[in-house]
């Protein structure tokens, strides 16, 4: 699944380190969520959404095989 955080992230100015200690999570999982190798649970996904300010829909992309 692809998803727009780093550009929506880096958008906002704020690194991965802030994003996970905002979020309660490693620095890792942000890393490994941007970098499309681990799918977030679904209350991370709208954690994700709401600080990024958009909507899962707009933050993931579901590609159709």
């Amino acid at each position: 699944m692809k998803n727009n955080i780093r550009v929506l992230r880096k958008k906002l100015g704020i690194t991965q380190e802030e994003m996970a200690n905002i979020l309660g999570v490693t620095r890792q999982t942000i890393n490994a969520i941007e970098n499309e190798k681990y799918s977030p649970t679904l209350e991370l996904a709208i954690k994700l959404a709401r600080l990024l300010n958009t909507t899962v829909e707009e933050l993931f992309i579901l590609e159709e095989k």
